[in-house]
């Protein structure tokens, strides 16, 4: 085991440990204690995070590609089940991704007065754990825990803290249309761990297993059928996505960061990680269907978008509609197309959660959050509509942020894939310039509405340090990978070879140029 190998599962107990403690006896300890181990526990993942990033590349590859791998028993070897951690080039992304979206959330979250707050940071803080651990385990039973680990939480908080009348609906319709994805998605990975044949939940071992046996193509068209309904409910695929905007708009806000800027990452990646390289037949078989229902993502989602009044209900049609550019990047079947993915997630992950942090502090200003009531803030609050402007325009996949490398590789990939396919997608750029942009001119430039004007000539500030921190943590992390994108396609190039070619894959040494190489996205992102 690597010397620093031990530092993921720390990632992951720190948050858990500390949320335990404040959720089952924060209201007994001195306050300042609450908050010293609220700090700890959002700030250590997020340390942990940094860390691997910049270690990942100085350190040699170990099993199938997995880098600071370990393996801990919980008495379920018997079943074929392994508490294993390790990043690759895929998961290391959005390990870093989790952290940063956890740290800027906590900020949000400790810098808050709510009631019940030790509960409110316990809660959250479970979230982290649970986002940390799904993108460093490296079992798909753990994997799959880990996230409804994390969900439990969210639903929580957006039932008990949630904003408006329609708050706990809104609660049990995301917990429902979540729970038939998970148990589609729960049905698939079973019934590919049966089809494997290798007794083990463990990635890297089905990868082997897989390589010298060959699942028959009405069994992979059916296993890949479950994972990609059950994945796609979980992301907000089109027509599944009902969920999402009413579930963003009612949750907390440091909720919603987690939420939609990690946690709906999940599927994409199980997906990318999984069902792709481990289903091929199923994937063929499958991704048309999954491209034009991508599309309705891009395309419908994105008309609804533009005819929303209300910003934080925008934003999270916005995010559904962003899912279908990285849907339609894994369906591309190469490794421009995947490679583009994982890092639009990323991006993504960062300028969504951005947004709807700098949404609320819109609405802590205004008191609203009608688009068409407000007006002029720019002369009040003009670092928050810069902010504001910046986080838009990097979602829009502006130049110098990480969401062009993203999208540009995508639509690259769709291109080849499909010119018409292509043709459409585009449209989505179009969407999303509108719809941001209007927003922004909306409530930062122009003459304050006749409603606004008495707030408006009281006393509105600019943004506070409590919200600036986060907002230049997740911005800062935006333009770092717009203007390098090499470090993290550098490691994407180094995985994708190893498992979308399983074959390639032994016990002792990984092979990272296979016979045929598949298409690099290192020449378009160095």
């Amino acid at each position: 085991m690597n010397n620093d190998a031990y530092l993921l599962p720390l990632a992951v107990a720190v948050p858990f440990m500390a949320g335990l403690v404040l959720l089952l006896g924060g209201h007994r300890l001195i306050p300042a204690f609450s908050k010293v181990l609220g700090w700890l526990g959002f700030l250590l993942p997020a340390v942990v995070a940094i860390y691997m990033w910049d270690f990942y590349f100085a350190e040699d590859a170990g099993v199938s590609g997995y880098k600071f791998y370990s393996t801990y028993e919980t008495g379920l070897g018997a079943f074929g089940i392994h508490l294993a951690f390790g990043l690759n080039g895929i998961s290391m992304p959005l390990f870093a991704l989790a952290g940063l979206v956890g740290l800027a959330a906590g900020i949000h979250a400790m810098n808050s007065n709510v009631e019940r707050k030790e509960a409110y940071t316990g809660l959250l803080l479970f979230i982290v754990s649970g986002v940390m651990g799904v993108f460093c385990t490296t079992d798909i039973f753990y994997l799959y825990f880990f996230h409804e680990f994390a969900l439990i939480p969210t639903f929580i908080l957006i039932g008990w803290w949630g904003r408006g009348t329609g708050a706990r609906s809104a609660a049990m319709e995301m917990a429902i249309y979540l729970t038939l994805g998970a148990m589609l998605s729960l049905l698939g990975l079973i019934a590919l761990y049966r089809q494997g044949g290798s007794q083990s939940f463990d990635i890297p071992t089905l990868q082997m297993t897989l390589a010298h046996m060959t699942i028959a193509d009405w069994r992979q068209d059916r296993i890949f059928a479950l994972l990609m309904f059950g994945f796609g409910i979980l992301v907000s695929l089109w027509p599944f996505h009902s969920w999402a905007p009413d579930g963003y708009a009612a949750a907390p806000t440091p909720a919603a960061m987690l939420h939609a800027g990690v946690l709906k990452k999940f599927g994409l990646y199980a997906l990318l990680q999984i069902a792709v390289p481990l289903l091929p037949e199923g994937m063929g078989y499958w991704s048309s269907t999954l491209a034009w229902l991508a599309l309705g993502n891009v395309v419908i989602i994105g008309a609804v978008t533009i005819a929303q009044r209300d910003l934080k209900m925008m934003l999270g049609y916005s995010s559904v509609m962003h899912m279908g550019y990285i849907f339609l990047g894994i369906v591309c079947l190469n490794a421009l197309g995947a490679g583009g993915a994982v890092l639009l997630m990323f991006a993504h992950g960062l300028s969504v959660a951005a947004l709807f942090l700098l949404c609320d502090a819109v609405r802590e200003r205004t008191g609203t959050h009608d688009m068409f009531a407000m007006g002029g803030l720019c002369q009040k609050a003009p670092v928050l509509s810069g902010f504001f402007v910046a986080a838009t325009l990097a979602a829009a996949g502006l130049p110098g942020f990480a969401n062009f490398w993203g999208e540009f590789s995508i639509f690259m990939a769709l291109w080849r894939h499909s010119p018409l396919m292509s043709a459409l997608a585009a449209f989505g750029i179009i969407i999303s310039a509108i719809y941001g942009l209007r927003a922004a001119s909306r409530i930062f430039f122009g003459e304050p509405t006749t409603s606004f004007q008495p707030l408006f000539d009281g006393s509105v500030k600019d943004i506070q340090p409590h919200e600036r921190w986060p907002a230049i943590l997740l911005l800062g992390a935006l333009m770092f990978v717009g203007f390098c994108p090499s470090s993290i396609s550098s490691g994407i190039n180094e995985s994708l070879p190893v498992i979308y070619n399983p074959s390639m894959i032994s016990t002792k040494t990984v092979q990272t140029i296979p016979a045929k190489k598949p298409e690099a996205i290192v020449s378009i992102t160095r």
